[in-house]
């Protein structure tokens, strides 16, 4: 009788531990990818750099003996959808950072109207607008791929190799749109060429024709078209059906195989265009064979290599401060990314973990290249690849590093 009491005082005094145990809650990340309107073509395989992520983290031990997880809302594509979907993610989900958004457009009043004020870091993968540079964003904006300044370099290189010498731009009138259209005339310039107009158009319109008219009244080499999958289909096949024009350079925005699909492989072989893209090596290719072996075949689309980069940082982050406050995850991303600490990358997950532990830094070498946050939140350098579609699919071409 008395061992059977013992037994039941130590089983009691146990029971406050194995709840503790039990209650320990998941680490909140916020993931705000466009599932819907003009973006919505790339959320899908974008989000599953973010689960790959999250789940090589978990296999590894979590952070802070705790595991992560994802909260994803759909930003719709649209600024106020996006401030709306953060809001959410903050205060109903209680995230302590956001990957996203997609869009410079959304990224922004994210960043400036609701995460700076509640003080949560934001990592967008993908916002490319170089207005994101010099934003007031008290440090909390960060983002994972490189800016457009960079991108039209090697726009406008590959403009000149195809032997234009004049084009027109039309470009979708938000942040993105604006700022790739205004760097793209100064990097074209630059190399001798010459822009004949630059004509801004609005998501959601019903046709685009007057715009893409006024485009090309003055008969350029190409068409540039600054745009999203949705509306791009839309432009190039007016363009196409009404011979207003059939030679096209593509940005990043276009690297979809929903162009292909919607407007036939026959009209757009030849094309070329941009995108970020990381230089080959057996980094890169081990996480394409990590993607394909947990989603199938990995698609011809942008971003989820920074996506997943970005969601691997913020979780080191977490590990480096201790804890998930804010602005503890926004003094200690630099500290897990940038150099002078030992290089680690997401095959070294468990070695980098045990690094943070033992109070060493590290530099995170993400598969999306060197992720360097310099002062305003903005990686240093970075590659874009030149893709083109050939026999009715897209080819990545070469991949240029750019500084």
């Amino acid at each position: 009788m008395l061992k059977k009491i013992i037994f039941m005082i130590i089983i009691l005094s146990l029971t406050p531990v194995f709840l503790s145990m039990a209650e320990e809650k998941p680490i909140k990340i916020g993931v705000l990818l466009a599932q819907t309107g003009d973006l919505g073509a790339y959320g899908k395989a974008i989000q599953n750099g973010a689960i790959l992520a999250a789940e090589m983290i978990n296999e590894n031990g979590g952070i802070l003996k705790r595991k992560i997880e994802l909260v994803h809302r759909d930003s719709q594509t649209e600024p106020t959808m996006a401030v709306d979907a953060a809001q959410k993610l903050i205060d109903i989900d209680q995230v302590v950072t956001i990957v996203g958004a997609l869009s410079s457009g959304e990224t922004i009043p994210v960043a400036t109207s609701v995460a700076v004020n509640k003080k949560i870091p934001v990592i967008s993968p993908a916002s490319t607008s170089p207005e994101i540079t010099n934003i007031k964003d008290n440090d909390f904006l960060f983002r994972t791929v490189p800016s457009d300044a960079l991108q039209c370099e090697v726009l406008a290189s590959v403009a000149k190799e195809q032997g234009f010498k004049k084009i027109s731009i039309i470009y979708v009138n938000n942040s993105y749109g604006e700022g790739l259209a205004e760097t793209m005339k100064g990097a074209f310039e630059m190399i001798g060429g010459k822009i004949l107009e630059s004509v801004a158009f609005n998501s959601n319109q019903p046709s685009y024709r007057s715009e893409v008219q006024k485009a090309v009244k003055d008969e350029p080499d190409a068409l540039l078209v600054i745009a999203y999958p949705e509306n791009g289909v839309r432009i190039l096949r007016e363009a196409i059906e009404f011979g207003l024009a059939n030679k096209f350079l593509l940005t990043d925005g276009m690297k979809a195989d929903e162009i292909i699909k919607n407007i036939g492989g026959k009209y757009l072989n030849g094309t070329y265009g941009t995108a970020p893209a990381p230089v080959e090596s057996n980094l890169s290719k081990k996480f394409k064979e990590a993607y394909q072996k947990r989603f199938g075949e990995m698609p011809p689309k942008p971003y989820i290599d920074t996506c997943f980069d970005a969601v691997i940082l913020t979780a080191l982050a977490i590990a480096k401060g201790g804890n998930t406050d804010g602005t503890t995850i926004r003094d200690n991303l630099r500290f897990v990314a940038n150099p002078p600490g030992e290089k680690v990358d997401f095959l070294d997950l468990k070695k980098a973990l045990k690094l943070i532990a033992e109070g060493k830094d590290i530099n995170y070498e993400g598969v999306s290249g060197s992720v360097n946050f310099d002062k305003n939140g903005d990686i240093t350098g970075g590659s874009y690849g030149v893709w083109k579609i050939d026999n009715d699919k897209i080819v990545d071409v070469r991949v240029e590093v750019v500084e």
